[in-house]
């Protein structure tokens, strides 16, 4: 399918993504996620929380805002919402869950996610292409579940992006989580070039 990228303003067709397309992204993400872990692992305990003025204060707040938005998506994703109540209610409890003062460390941090990139994998593990065109009440319209997923992983990695550029003003050293790197790490199909 070729794109006409000279007008910008108009909304592209939305290809359709099949479940290994998903599982791959999903991969991806975990790949991506766990990697900025480890790195945030290497910071003190003051450095981890240190208040950056970003649009989440902290390495911490902002890795529990990306671990926050897996959880609820994935909860909406189970059983969305069928009002504005049951929505507020939802956000309500992951804003509980995942105040980021409940977060101290790193370890605290990667132990909450675990368990959501468990939950995540049984999730995904059970749906099948047909599950993934299923339409979801989504503000005032519906969204398709596998583009409410790719969402997730899109929102995750600009906010490990900003994780990025935080490490840095922190003089800590930022790990590479761009998509081709995972590809080339995690491929059995990658060969060195002789």
């Amino acid at each position: 399918m070729r794109y006409d990228f000279s007008r910008v303003r108009e909304c592209p067709p939305v290809p359709i993504m099949t479940i290994d397309d998903i599982r791959l992204l999903c991969q991806y993400d975990r790949w991506a996620n766990n990697r900025v872990l480890k790195a945030a692992s290497t910071l003190s305990a003051e450095e981890f929380t240190r208040d950056l003025g970003g649009s989440f204060r902290s390495v911490r707040d902002t890795l529990v805002h990306i671990i926050g938005g897996e959880w609820i998506w994935l909860r909406y994703w189970k059983e969305p919402p069928t009002n504005s109540v049951l929505l507020t209610g939802l956000r309500t409890r992951r804003d509980l869950l995942f105040n980021p003062e409940s977060f101290p460390n790193v370890a605290t941090v990667q132990l909450k996610w675990a368990e959501v990139e468990n939950e995540q994998t049984e999730f995904v593990n059970g749906l099948t292409d047909e599950l993934l065109e299923r339409m979801l009440p989504f503000r005032a319209t519906q969204v398709r579940l596998m583009h409410l997923m790719q969402h997730l992983a899109n929102h995750s990695t600009y906010h490990r992006g900003q994780v990025a550029l935080m490490m840095r003003q922190l003089g800590a050293e930022p790990v590479a989580t761009d998509f081709h790197v995972f590809s080339v790490e995690c491929s059995s199909d990658a060969a060195p070039v002789s």
